[in-house]
């Protein structure tokens, strides 16, 4: 019998709320709105995915919510806290384990240009020689003073555009480049058993699409070689929205929705944590077979998560607007039948809490 994820108790009979670990090997769509515990319930499906199995997650993180995945709270049961520290969790961001970077020179050609905000379209004369100077570029590992001065040299008008380019955008001070350093996705290839991308202290709002590129950049290339991976996108609207705007969110984007259609066959898995399904590109919606949902009260999403997943009750989701904090509905593949469960508790710290409000 397929081993079982407790995570809480069913609302309607107070029997155990049970998903299936074997059934996370296709997407699914999480949401729920602002103060439904949507992150908080997150923590405890991916905690107990974690410690159930072998299957690497990815997490990436653009509020901090889970930069503490490492730490179990103090008043966790002292068993399921010692089995929890023989976990290889990996936080990469500030305070983490490690700082999260990446290489500039090792992007992808259409990344490299869609972060210097070049649109194959609307800037083909420049999309081209960035094309053709980024050829160049590969292999090099210098500091950000060399590499600019790399690309002066010669005398060559396309490099000194391209340097230039560069330094009006401020792009090669942003505190994410390696350069020649570690990587983030060499972490990811070392298959922790998680590894959270604490997106959410970058300076610069590019920064942390970069960093998503990227990651999913290497994932998807190197798909091919077939290793398993869940890939865990909170906030998704903000890296897969239905109306990108910049060339770095039209290839996050496109990338995402390619993982959802492409990626089950390759082991490329996806969860995809919102507020607002209206907001995150219908393409990848569709893909997704599980579903969990929390309270909901704008009609909108709710139409748009009816007319999407036809396999959640009618009745379910109609209650979905008076949803305690904590209480969802699983449907899908990974749950025997839809449920309506309240969530148990975290064994580990959230993160990205709430600010208090200051009293007298």
């Amino acid at each position: 019998m397929d081993p079982r994820l407790i995570i809480g108790t069913q609302v309607d009979s107070g029997d155990p709320a049970e998903l299936l670990p074997t059934k996370f090997n296709r997407h699914t769509f999480w949401c729920g709105q602002s103060g439904s515990g949507k992150t908080y319930a997150l923590g405890v499906v991916l905690e107990q995915l974690i410690g159930a199995t072998r299957l690497p997650v990815v997490i990436l993180d653009p509020n901090s919510d889970f930069a503490r995945l490492g730490e179990t709270r103090t008043d966790a049961d002292p068993a399921a806290a010692s089995a929890w520290a023989s976990r290889s969790i990996r936080v990469l961001g500030p305070g983490g384990d490690e700082p999260l970077k990446i290489r500039f020179v090792d992007l992808p050609t259409r990344s490299r240009a869609a972060i210097m905000r070049l649109d194959p379209v609307m800037d083909p004369e420049f999309f081209n020689m960035a094309l053709r100077v980024s050829e160049q570029v590969q292999g090099h590992t210098p500091t950000p003073e060399q590499f600019a001065r790399w690309l002066r040299r010669d005398d060559d008008p396309d490099r000194r555009r391209f340097a230039m380019r560069l330094e009006n955008l401020g792009i090669l001070d942003w505190d994410i480049w390696a350069w020649g350093g570690r990587d983030a996705s060499d972490v990811i290839d070392e298959e922790h058993d998680a590894t959270v991308l604490d997106l959410g202290a970058f300076r610069e709002p590019g920064e942390f699409k970069a960093a998503a590129l990227s990651v999913l950049d290497h994932l998807w290339q190197n798909r091919e070689q077939r290793r398993p991976r869940l890939i865990v996108i909170d906030e998704a609207h903000n890296l897969c929205s239905p109306d990108p705007q910049t060339p770095a969110d039209r290839l996050l984007t496109e990338r995402i929705v390619q993982i959802a259609a492409e990626g089950r066959k390759f082991g490329l898995w996806l969860v995809l944590s919102t507020q607002r399904p209206s907001k995150v590109h219908p393409n990848a919606l569709s893909q997704c077979d599980n579903v969990a949902l929390m309270r909901m009260n704008a009609p909108n999403d709710l139409a748009a998560l009816a007319e999407s997943f036809g396999f959640v009750p009618q009745d379910l989701l109609m209650r979905s607007p008076v949803f305690g904090q904590g209480q969802a509905i699983f449907a899908g593949g990974f749950t025997a039948a839809p449920q309506l469960v309240q969530m148990g508790a975290r064994l580990t710290v959230e993160g990205g809490s709430d600010v208090p409000v200051p009293l007298r």
